[in-house]
């Protein structure tokens, strides 16, 4: 990378608000010393009570969707293994928002999307309502975790989830990157 390129970058991060931005191999490690940045952050902008729970709750779920979901590039599925995803946190005016990307494999899009859009066009009481049925089933067969993790983003959020998905440019005929927005 030329200097004057990350130059331009660091310019257009500062522009966008972004206060945190990560790109690589993400870890339980890495995210626990990303989450205490955020804490402090967050203390030091005098950020309490739900709004900073709501924050970082949704760290936690976007982060822990890179871990369990993101495509390795060995293929590898085993939860030690480090799992490249990107992550923002910024702020814009008095909201702050949180990104996450990763890859996944193109067979997930379809999937992810349709669930996504069903998300997208709730009310919040019907997400509420949602999360409080899906507590009592069990986990879709496809989820790694409770799958109550895009209904935990969207339910935390002041405002609908956004989500791009875009042809992963290693890889287009097999891997997609997947980009999820939430604003606090």
């Amino acid at each position: 990378m030329e200097l004057n390129d990350f130059y331009q970058l660091r310019r257009k991060v500062g522009e966008s608000g972004v206060i945190f931005y990560f790109s690589g191999d993400l870890s339980q490690t890495i995210i626990a010393a990303i989450g205490e940045a955020l804490r402090v952050r967050l203390e030091g902008e005098d950020v309490k009570g739900s709004t900073a729970r709501r924050i970082f709750s949704t760290f936690i779920e976007m982060v822990q969707n890179i871990l369990n979901y993101a495509e390795t590039p060995n293929g590898d599925d085993d939860r030690h293994t480090l799992h490249q995803g990107t992550i923002a946190i910024g702020r814009r005016d008095e909201r702050f928002f949180i990104v996450c990307g990763n890859v996944m494999g193109n067979e997930h899009v379809p999937r992810i999307r349709e669930k996504l859009e069903r998300i997208c066009a709730m009310s919040l009481d019907e997400i509420k309502q949602e999360y409080k049925r899906r507590l009592r089933e069990e986990p879709e067969p496809t989820s790694k975790g409770a799958g109550l993790g895009f209904l935990t983003v969207a339910r935390d959020a002041s405002e609908p989830i956004e989500f791009s998905f875009h042809p992963d440019l290693t890889d287009p005929q097999n891997h997609s990157q997947f980009f999820l927005k939430a604003s606090i």
